[in-house]
This record gives structure tokens, sequence and C-alpha cells, in this order.
């Protein structure tokens, strides 16, 4: 079984292209466990869509960065992927080629799909799409709004600052 939180990213990943959901789902996923206790593979995932995020922005810094170090966890944690039903030497395949658009610089940006392997998964992804009011279907990347490619400056980031300025006193007082 796989759980929920994976399902909606890989949903966001592929039928909204929705990069930014893809992180926040997968961190607030990784985050509910101690830290001591968390799973860093999780964070190799939350790098390739932060990356894509990035790279369709035109932050190319920023992309090159993610890609890397998701490359580095794909590495690191290639067991833990694979039981994630993903081809992991065909993703980091994807990955470089990513690096190579944005070093020849080949525009415009075009959206890597995750090689599942496991059609157990997808009928999973499919059997939430549904209960999502969704289709499983691959959007194209030319169709995505302006509005989920710069999410991130259009949201409310009250909860966000409140959550950091919290954490911040957390580790000052720490530090006393």
């Amino acid at each position: 079984m796989y759980p929920t939180a994976y399902l909606d990213y890989i949903i966001y990943f592929h039928v909204e292209r929705d990069y930014f959901e893809c992180h926040e789902v997968l961190e607030e996923y990784w985050k509910k466990k101690p830290t001591n206790e968390r799973d860093d593979y999780w964070v190799g995932l939350i790098q390739i869509a932060v990356g894509l995020y990035h790279h369709r922005r035109q932050n190319d810094n920023g992309a090159l960065r993610m890609y890397q170090k998701a490359l580095e966890a794909l590495s690191n944690h290639s067991s833990a992927i694979s039981q994630l039903s993903l081809d992991v030497a065909k993703l980091e395949q994807l990955l470089l080629e990513q690096i190579d658009s944005i070093n020849l610089r080949q525009l415009p940006f075009t959206d890597l799909d995750l090689p599942i392997t496991d059609d157990k998964l997808l009928n999973a992804c499919q059997a939430r799409c549904e209960k999502l009011g969704l289709q499983w279907i691959f959007a194209d990347s030319q169709s995505i709004k302006d509005s989920i490619i710069h999410k991130h400056s259009r949201r409310d980031r009250t909860e966000v600052i409140k959550e950091r300025d919290k954490q911040l006193q957390k580790r000052k007082e720490r530090r006393q």
C-alpha cells in the first residue's frame, strides 16, 4: 500500500503538473514523523518537484541545485525509491536530461514523467483521481496556467512566516 500523500504527489506531478503542490504535500507527510525517524528518501522526490518548479520558471541555478541534490538522494536511497515503484536508473537519466536542457539552453521547458514500474501504483493513482474528481490524464506543460507556474509568489504566506518565526524562537531558547 502506498501513502495517500505519495499518490497525491504523483497526481499533482502528472495530472496537474503542479510541482509546488507536489513539494507541499510530500513535505507535510515527511515532517509528520519526529526528526530522527524521518525517511530521507522522500526528500529526493521533493527535490525533483522543486527542481522542475524552478526550471519551468527559468530559475536555472535553483533548478540545477535541486536536480543535483535529487540525483544524490536517488543514489543514496535507490532501494527505498525502487520500493516506491519508480525506476531509479531511468529517473536519474531523466534528471540528467533536464540538466542538459538547462546547460544547452534548450527551450521551452518540458515536463518529465515519473518512470512508474508497478501497475498497482498506477491503479491506485487512477482510483485516487476518481475520488478527487480528476481524470488520470497527463497534463501538457504548454497548457499550465500562470497561477500554477508562479504559485509560490501568489499564495498567502502568513502561516509559513508564523511557523518559521516559531521555529526560530525555539532554536534561540534552546541555545540560551
